[in-house]
């Protein structure tokens, strides 16, 4: 009867979470996949970069609101089975309080073990590929660069401007510069539309000239139609990997290359100052070790009976011991040092708070023992 019972909470849980955090995770997904748009309009990439690239980073968003789904989560429930009464029956069946907690407390080893999976492996991963995605990707979507009334330079080394587009999506007064290191090249054309030309698509330019310059020498022709090829186009995009896209094995191998004061072809591995690398790391390592908390305080509420004076006032203070935490594990990205002696506390900050908030359980229940 106990196995059942057990399995009758945790199912609750478990499914409450996986509805939270997967529902909250999918509405802030699809608010990023509509800014992200931009990457498709603006940028000139095609939808498969675009689709690729937005479920790309749906496991960072899982990553993020995941700890507040868990407190969330775990909490309802346990306020559910207080107000519904279901708890006396774990009570009555000779279930102690404390083993509960224990038993959710192991549980949220699992869920450490999961969070520090995704944070070092599968977020770094996908953001790296993500970016790669962006980075290797060709601007194919032209119609996209030219905006009505708005200087474009989305792809290197080029600028396209239109002072209108027509009802027959034509577009008038257009000028385009192309430049490189040595020489330049300006086009004007009365008008311009998009055309397919065999597998490819161009630019046909209409009634215009073209002023060539290469290193000082300046040739100017006129035209009545010019196809301005728009294949292999680059746009401006970061092409160095950030530190989120890194391997934790990279980064490790950063620690360890300014501990031993020795320059490795590492990138974003400054030793000079490694501050960010710190912070990344305890983010991905460090910041997993306040989920066992957050089950902790949460388990508060089982300590707690809807018939004592100030049931709501006691629970409304687990929440905010539950959201300081959260807030905690968050702000204390901040306050990493370049000099890691310096970090040893916000290491040791989870463990010590989640002793804290056993041992007060602890001396919870040993009161209403001697009480009762």
């Amino acid at each position: 009867m106990k196995k059942i019972i057990y399995q009758k909470i945790l199912s609750d849980c478990l499914i409450f979470f996986l509805i939270a955090i997967f529902g909250i995770s999918s509405i802030i997904w699809v608010f990023q996949a509509v800014n992200f748009l931009d990457i498709m309009i603006e940028d000139g990439r095609n939808y498969n970069v675009y689709i690729l690239f937005t479920l790309l980073n749906f496991p960072k968003i899982i990553s993020k609101v995941l700890p507040f789904c868990l407190f969330f989560s775990f909490s309802y429930i346990f306020i559910k089975y207080e107000m519904n009464n279901e708890l006396v029956i774990f009570w009555n069946h000779g279930i102690e309080k404390i083993k509960v907690i224990n038993f959710f407390l192991i549980l949220s080893f699992f869920v450490l073990l999961f969070q520090a999976i995704l944070l070092t492996i599968i977020v770094p991963k996908s953001q790296e590929i993500a970016k790669n995605q962006i980075r290797t990707s060709s601007v194919d979507y032209f119609e996209g660069l030219i905006k009505p009334q708005k200087f474009n330079d989305t792809v290197k080394g080029l600028t396209i401007y239109a002072e209108k587009k027509n009802s027959e999506n034509e577009f008038e007064n257009i000028y385009i510069k192309k430049s490189s290191s040595n020489a330049f090249q300006i086009t004007f054309a009365k008008k311009g539309v998009f055309e397919l030309k065999g597998d490819r698509k161009i630019l046909a330019l209409y009634d215009g000239q073209t002023l060539n310059n290469n290193d000082g020498k300046t040739t100017n022709f006129k035209f009545s139609k010019s196809d301005f090829g728009l294949e292999n186009m680059v746009s401006h995009v970061v092409v160095h990997r950030k530190l989120q896209e890194q391997s934790t094995i990279e980064l490790i191998r950063c620690v360890k290359s300014v501990y031993e004061n020795i320059e490795k072809e590492i990138l974003n591995c400054p030793i000079s100052n490694p501050r960010n690398v710190y912070k990344e790391l305890f983010k991905r390592l460090i910041t997993p070790f306040y989920l066992p908390l957050l089950i902790l305080i949460a388990s508060i509420n089982l300590l707690i009976s809807k018939e004592k004076v100030g049931y709501l006032k006691y629970r409304f203070l687990v929440f905010l011991f539950g959201l300081l935490a959260i807030i905690i594990s968050e702000s204390s990205l901040g306050l990493i040092d370049k000099n890691s002696i310096n970090n040893i506390f916000l290491i040791l900050l989870p463990p010590i708070l989640m002793i804290v908030t056993y041992a007060i359980i602890i001396f919870k229940l040993k009161f209403n023992l001697v009480k009762g």
